[in-house]
């Protein structure tokens, strides 16, 4: 009954679609045969429009790049669009049923399925084998996204960072406690409570209760309880006993440890606290640490990998990577493919990077020396690769995803917060909703 229903429901959205696009089509004198929606070459000139999927946060390096390829390109103008993270996915979703799309957007992997689906994305593989960019990019990357589109093998964004998990401390709280650096799940939970003081305003914890809330958990989650598969067989994992009980312990830190704040932070909010206050922990990733830096200077914080298990080991969830795309509608996809491989150059990926504290996806840029100046970059990049941590894939590829992790378990993830509903039961929720997915997306599939 679950998967008619989602069905039901995506097939109304589709006549919704239909509808919407055909008078799209002719007001916009189209023969209704669909060609409209492939765009156009274009002339390689004159203006196209970005979208950032980060906007206000990247908003000033993306506005550095777009002049450095004006000053490049000098017959193409771009129009910057900075979009709220939390807005992004939605504000793209309109703009496919309004046939109002960009030419170049943010896609990440965590959207890339959901956009694909709706056939607003143009395959990118034959652009880039004959590009300057044409083996010049991190292959886990680019996998990753190819992986992400949906099951069709193709790849509809160019990976521009890769994002890990990080565990942000105050050293000089941690000091003046006398507590050591927080390396493992019990010494982060005996740091949390020790580092509190409610009446004076200090916490040793801040949680994501908001926007993007579910990743945050899933990641505590698995971390806690060692399990290193998102699937067993067609059944998801999420719901397994240990999670359960891992997700209670970790959403008993909300009020105990945390500021009554948290229960609506999105990253800009909590990133934002802490940075301004007395909280001596932070789980985030490594797009924050620059803000950090300004904020606090290297010498009061440092970010380190995920702790560490009873067992000494390390298991984290994937962040997404992140990556542009060319909208298929796009009546000057030479002019926007241009602006992607200026965008993920050398100089300029590795500029983009260093502001925004990631991995980069171009080779090159990779091996420059601000890497290892950014210590979090640096840790994080070495966890990745020297074997102790192990990196439970998260279903990006599932079309239903970003619903399913987002408004759909959002606000059930508050009430388990708030005590309102137990995590067994967000668990069981969430686990029926994933379950239902891919067995749809298995039957699409193959």
């Amino acid at each position: 009954m679950k998967i008619s229903i989602r069905r039901s429901r995506r097939a109304a959205m589709a006549v919704a679609l239909g509808s919407v696009l055909a008078l799209t089509a002719t007001a916009c004198g189209d023969d209704g045969s669909g060609t409209g929606d492939k765009g156009d070459e274009g002339s390689g000139k004159g203006k196209i429009v970005f979208w950032d999927n980060n906007g206000g946060v990247r908003t000033d390096i993306w506005k550095e790049v777009i002049a450095d390829f004006e000053k490049a390109n000098p017959d193409i103008t771009v129009e910057y669009v900075g979009i709220p993270s939390t807005d992004y996915q939605s504000k793209v979703d309109t703009a496919i049923q309004a046939g109002s799309l960009p030419d170049v957007g943010g896609v990440g992997a965590a959207m890339l399925a959901s956009f694909s689906a709706q056939g607003a994305l143009e395959p990118l593989d034959d652009r880039l084998a004959k590009s300057s960019l044409d083996g010049k990019l991190n292959k886990d990357m680019v996998e990753s996204l190819t992986a992400a589109g949906g099951g069709d093998g193709k790849l509809y964004s160019i990976p521009t960072s890769a994002n890990n998990g990080v565990l942000y401390y105050r050293t000089d709280l941690f000091k003046k406690a006398g507590l050591g650096e927080p390396r493992t799940w019990d010494e982060f939970y005996t740091a949390a409570d020790k580092l509190t003081d409610a009446k004076r305003n200090e916490f040793g914890y801040t949680i994501r209760g908001g926007a993007g809330s579910i990743a945050q958990a899933l990641d505590a989650m698995y971390g806690q309880s060692g399990i290193t598969s998102f699937w067993n067989g067609d059944k998801t994992t999420v719901n397994d006993p240990k999670n359960v009980a891992a997700l209670e312990r970790y959403a008993g830190l909300y009020k105990k440890v945390t500021p009554a704040a948290d229960l609506n932070n999105d990253f800009t909010k909590m990133v934002a606290q802490w940075d301004s206050g007395t909280i001596g922990m932070l789980n985030h990733n490594l797009g924050s640490y620059q803000d950090h830096v300004k904020a606090l200077g290297v010498e009061k914080f440092r970010g380190i990998p995920q702790p560490v298990g009873a067992d000494g080991k390390r298991v984290q969830v994937s962040n997404p990577v992140d990556g542009v795309g060319l909208f298929k509608s796009s009546e000057n996809k030479e002019a926007a493919w241009k602006f992607i491989e200026f965008a993920l150059s050398h100089a300029e990926n590795s500029k983009f990077n260093e502001s925004a504290g990631q991995v980069p996806a171009n080779n090159e840029a990779a091996q420059d020396e601000w890497i290892s100046r950014a210590e979090p970059t640096k840790l994080a990049a070495a966890a990745l690769t020297d074997g102790s941590t192990t990196i439970v894939q998260l279903p990006y590829y599932l079309p239903d995803w970003g619903t399913i992790s987002k408004a759909d378990n959002e606000p059930n993830f508050q009430k388990v917060l708030l005590g309102k509903m137990s995590a067994k039961d967000f668990l069981d929720t969430l686990a029926d909703q994933l379950n239902d997915a891919q067995a749809e997306w298995k039957s699409q599939n193959g």
